[in-house]
């Protein structure tokens, strides 16, 4: 371990949340009609006002999570309850079983409903995080209200009321995806830190989604984890979908997965868990150009999806939560490496000093696409001050042992 390394890194790390936490608070907070703007420019101007369901309730949960790790700021509360208030009055299909929209105005009225529920898993952690600061009750029966309905339509319990059926016909091909229980698993997270009355229903709904991916979608027999496998985990290799594998999504899970492995003691889950991430950065890293490709086909086929190649900010912002937490959990010093090559190509081709916040998408060769963008209705207020704030409590954590 170099001990001044990890101080130095853990010094920009701060640095750089704090100009990530700066920039959506004076660039993307909508005080007109509350909620967060993430369609935003290099420079955080807003160039279209359409306003995303999921970073309504990322926003919200981030900036809870500040507060929860580093002490209630006034506007870090106030920018979080002016998202989840537009959550609230907005943003739910009151007529459809309360699920909700995906995309809505910039004053809140509906554009699109989609079929997939993550709107209410955002929904989920950021009352629950709000909750665990206020103690208000109200917040945390909106969080387990939309837990529920996600564990409903994750395990087929009963049909969805918005009447919306599979992407494709189930009778001639029905899947699963290896979203659905990751995400899942992560919400149980969030929940039972900050609702621990109800531990035991998180435990028990987080070894299901253990189950489904160790059962279905982990094939260390191919040495990778499948996106999209047949109902039974059956590998379609006959079809593009069959054999995508997404490195940033697989390493995102495995420290979902180390983190309940962590909980529960179960050091061979946390053995498994260092597999999916190992598979995944070495099928998925670009020895050329550096980075982590956005999708891969485990056959080495072409990939159908265009943006294969391309190099996002997410995924490597969960390379630096799980090999983190992998390092500070095994002390093999490979994690630490992977940690510190991935943050030296993020200083070099993700990070903006000058006006904060980091570019979301990226050539192969690690040029912004023309014209950049700080954030659009995928990229907000979520996976880079998560992934900064856990490093900088997980290098902490570190430096104690030394």
């Amino acid at each position: 371990m170099n001990k001044q390394q990890l101080l130095n890194q853990q010094a920009w790390i701060r640095e750089e949340l704090a100009r990530c936490a700066d920039f959506w608070l004076k660039n993307g907070w909508d005080h007109e009609n509350g909620g967060v703007y993430t369609c935003l420019d290099r420079w955080g101007k807003v160039y279209s006002t359409d306003k995303s369901v999921w970073m309504q309730g990322r926003c919200a949960w981030t900036y809870s999570y500040l507060c929860h790790v580093y002490g209630k700021k006034q506007e870090w509360m106030d920018f979080a309850k002016s998202c989840l208030d537009f959550l609230e009055t907005h943003c739910i299909n009151r007529e459809a079983g309360n699920r909700m929209y995906f995309t809505v105005t910039a004053d809140g009225k509906p554009l699109r409903q989609r079929r997939y529920f993550f709107s209410e898993g955002f929904y989920a952690i950021a009352n629950a995080e709000y909750y665990g600061l206020t103690g208000e009750e109200v917040y945390l029966e909106r969080a387990r209200a939309a837990y529920e309905i996600y564990w409903k339509l994750y395990r087929g319990i009963g049909e969805d009321p918005t009447g919306m059926g599979p992407k494709t016909i189930p009778e001639t091909r029905s899947g699963r995806g290896l979203g659905l229980p990751m995400i899942y698993l992560n919400i149980c997270s969030v929940l039972r830190r900050c609702d621990p009355a109800h531990a035991e229903e998180y435990n028990e709904r987080s070894k299901v989604c253990v189950s489904d991916i160790f059962t279905y979608h982990y094939k260390p027999e191919m040495g990778c984890t499948l996106e999209n496998v047949g109902p039974n985990g059956e590998f379609r290799g006959d079809v593009t979908e069959g054999r995508i594998v997404n490195p940033g999504h697989d390493i995102e899970c495995s420290w979902f997965l180390m983190e309940y492995a962590n909980h529960t003691g179960d050091k061979e889950l946390h053995a498994n868990a260092q597999s999916v991430f190992n598979y995944a950065i070495n099928a998925g890293w670009d020895n050329e150009f550096g980075g982590l490709l956005y999708f891969i086909d485990c056959k080495g086929l072409p990939p159908e999806a265009y943006e294969h190649d391309m190099k996002l900010w997410w995924p490597h912002n969960e390379i630096l939560i799980a090999s983190m937490m992998a390092y500070r959990d095994t002390g093999d010093e490979k994690y630490y490496d992977w940690f510190t090559k991935t943050l030296d190509y993020c200083k070099a081709v993700f990070a903006d000093p000058q006006n904060g916040e980091w570019y979301g998408y990226l050539r192969r060769d690690g040029k912004p696409t023309m014209p950049s963008t700080k954030g659009s209705t995928f990229k907000g207020p979520f996976h880079l001050p998560r992934s900064l704030i856990m490093a900088d409590q997980m290098i902490s954590q570190v430096l104690a042992k030394a």
